[in-house]
């Protein structure tokens, strides 16, 4: 079944997929009477058929219930090349809600405001298509690029922040004694993070943690992490 997000929401019974969805279902060959949802801003899921010219007849309606129900932020320091696509791309398919560029001390890719500019619209096209291939009720936002002490403010906006270090920490298991509705997670680049920045998320409420005794890779341990908070917040 095809996977679509509109823009607004849908009031009728006939909806015109949006230009750019179009193209998306030429690509995808669609043919008169073959099922399609659309998503909308607030989360209702619409079942339709199919009609040619891009149209769509709309047969149900309900909310979406594919939502995990902790909201959870990745907070990542950018990797080298372009393993951020990967992390985008992989994270938004095990139900990351929003994720946070930020530069650490240790990161080895600086790029100008200008790159970072592309490159934010690139992950921003990223999730939305890993969005649409894991069929998700919203489309996780990709924040602007902040620097570490940005970010380590940010996380008073959460129930509840864990920082994964690579020198060690609890595991998420003991962390995780309820369940928040909001949860920021910390993910070093490739050389990790400086002493002085745990202390930063740690003097604002976070908790450092363990991935254990093997050191993974910058795009590894956002993938391994968020699993193990789905899995410990129900939501595998």
């Amino acid at each position: 079944m095809a996977w679509f997000f509109s823009e607004e929401e849908i009031r009728s019974d006939v909806y015109a997929l949006s230009e750019e969805n179009q193209k998306h279902a030429r690509v995808l060959r669609l043919r008169d009477g073959e099922a399609v949802t659309v998503i909308t801003p607030n989360g209702e899921q619409c079942d339709c058929a199919y009609k040619s010219g891009g149209t769509l007849r709309v047969l149900s309606r309900k909310p979406c219930e594919n939502e995990p129900d902790v909201f959870v932020t990745l907070y990542q320091a950018l990797p080298k090349g372009d393993k951020m696509d990967t992390i985008v791309q992989k994270c938004v398919e095990l139900g990351i809600s929003r994720i946070v560029p930020m530069l650490s001390a240790r990161c080895v890719s600086r790029p100008d405001e200008k790159s970072l500019r592309k490159k934010r619209e690139r992950w921003q096209k990223i999730a939305l298509q890993a969005a649409m291939q894991s069929r998700r009720g919203i489309i996780p936002e990709v924040a602007d690029c902040v620097s570490f002490a940005q970010a380590a403010a940010l996380t008073k906006e959460n129930d509840q922040t864990i920082f994964f270090y690579e020198l060690g920490g609890d595991s998420v298991k003991d962390i995780l004694t309820g369940k928040p509705q909001t949860l920021g997670m910390f993910i070093g680049s490739e050389g990790g993070f400086e002493a002085s920045e745990v202390r930063q998320v740690l003097a604002n409420g976070g908790r450092a943690a363990t991935l254990g005794k093997r050191i993974l890779r910058a795009e590894t341990a956002p993938l391994a992490a968020l699993s193990i908070i789905m899995y410990q917040t129900d939501n595998f």
